[in-house]
Order: structure tokens, then sequence, then C-alpha cells
């Protein structure tokens, strides 16, 4: 566990860099405008405590957890067991939790596991084909790394199969963040116009990319959020706080 830890630690303190907040800043705007009209009863976010990735949903039950403890968690535990029934959530949020993961498919697993059927499944991974991938690699020749050491970045398309694979239907995915892996505030905006160059001319090329997708079951139709909600069972199998978030 502790190079996971150590993962988590380094990519927090990474995130307040000027590098760092210019991809906090691209994310966070992506799943407030993402998550905003996803209904349901119970919303989740997994790791990354920096991004408030669930501020702009209207849930009644919104949880962050973490596997380390610090401020704003509702519940420290392994990702990769969730203490939750299945077919219990309605929203879950994975920004860069794959990417902490010893087994990432099985981490890709249990998030499928405790959706409920029509869950949303939302996910923000580091793109390794991009320039700042490209940095990381040859970080020998940069004079260090880029990016936290620690962690793999999973490819997009190898991303997009595994998803394919348990099920999910991919509903939107979009990428982010073309300017140059640069960490001046003052050189990052000069390189602004990448951005608006890179959405048009080479778009699977951006730093992050951010996946949306569906869990579908085969055989079975949804008639109505009241209705198919009102047969679900509580969704928690353990204690949380019983609080919606202000933000």
């Amino acid at each position: 566990m502790a190079p996971i830890l150590d993962f988590e630690q380094s990519l927090d303190a990474w995130l307040q860099s000027p590098a760092g907040r210019y991809l906090l800043e691209w994310e966070q705007a992506q799943l407030d405008a993402a998550v905003a009209d996803v209904f349901g009863f119970h919303a989740l976010q997994l790791g990354l405590p920096p991004l408030a990735g669930l501020r702009a949903n209207r849930m009644p039950q919104r949880w962050l957890l973490a596997q380390q403890p610090g401020a704003g968690i509702d519940l420290v535990t392994d990702f990769d067991a969730l203490p939750f029934e299945a077919g219990s959530l309605d929203l879950l949020l994975l920004p860069h939790t794959l990417e902490t993961a010893d087994d990432p498919h099985h981490r890709l697993r249990e998030a499928h596991r405790v959706l409920r059927p029509e869950g949303r499944l939302m996910v923000l991974g580091l793109n390794p084909t991009s320039l700042w991938g490209l940095r990381q690699r040859a970080f020998a020749w940069w004079g260090g790394p880029f990016l936290p050491q620690q962690g793999e970045f999973l490819d997009y398309w190898r991303l997009r199969d595994w998803l394919k694979l348990l099920g999910f239907e991919l509903e939107a995915a979009r990428f982010g963040c073309w300017r140059p892996p640069l960490q001046r505030e003052a050189w990052l905006a000069r390189w602004g116009f990448m951005d608006r160059l890179g959405a048009t001319w080479w778009p699977v090329f951006g730093a992050v990319y951010f996946l949306q997708a569906i869990k579908r079951v085969h055989g079975m139709r949804l008639v109505g959020l009241a209705r198919s909600s009102a047969k679900r069972r509580p969704a928690a199998a353990v204690a949380l706080p019983s609080k919606m978030h202000k933000e």
C-alpha cells in the first residue's frame, strides 16, 4: 500500500504547482458540467480530495472516499474492496483512481459491481500519448520527471476496451490540456493558444482524458427513475454520514 499512498500524496502536492492547477481547473470544469444533470440518490468520488467532483451534483447522498485520512474525507477504505452492496450507487467518479491501482482492471470491475444498472461512471486519467507523457518517459534527459513517478498511466484506447468488456456503454469522451509540460505560470499562459488548436487539430494528444460511461445490463430496461429506485434497498453496507455537502 505504501507506493500507492506515495503516489496519492505526490499527486496532491503536484496539483499545487502551476501545471497542476492548470490540469485541476480543466478537470473541475468538466465534472461540474457532467454531474449537474445526473440524478439519483447515491454518488461517490474515489480519491483526489483537491478535486470537488460532486459539488455541482444534487443527489442527497454524496461521499468522498480516500485510502488515507484527510480533511473532508467521509470514509477511509480500500478502493479494491468497496464496502457497498452490489448495484447500490447511481454515480461513481474515478479521478486518477485507476492509476494508483496494483490491478486497475480489478478496480474497474469493483466499480462496475457497486453501480446500479444505468448508473454513471466517470473516469479522469493522464494520457501517456501526449507531450506530458513523452516528457515523463524522457525524464532522464529532461532533468527529472514532470509528473509523479509512481502509478500506471493507462492508455485511453485500452481503457475503452476494458469498459466495453465489462458491459459499459461509452457515453462521452474528451481530451484536454494541450499546453507543453511547463511549470512556470507565465510560460503556461503564453502557450494558451495550444488549447484552442489542440481541440481542433490533435484532440487525442491532450494531457488528460475524461470518459463518461453507462452501466448496461443485457435484457434489462428501466422505466422511470422513481419506479426503479423505489425497489432498491439502501445503498451502503457500512455506516456513512448522512449529510449533504455544502460548497
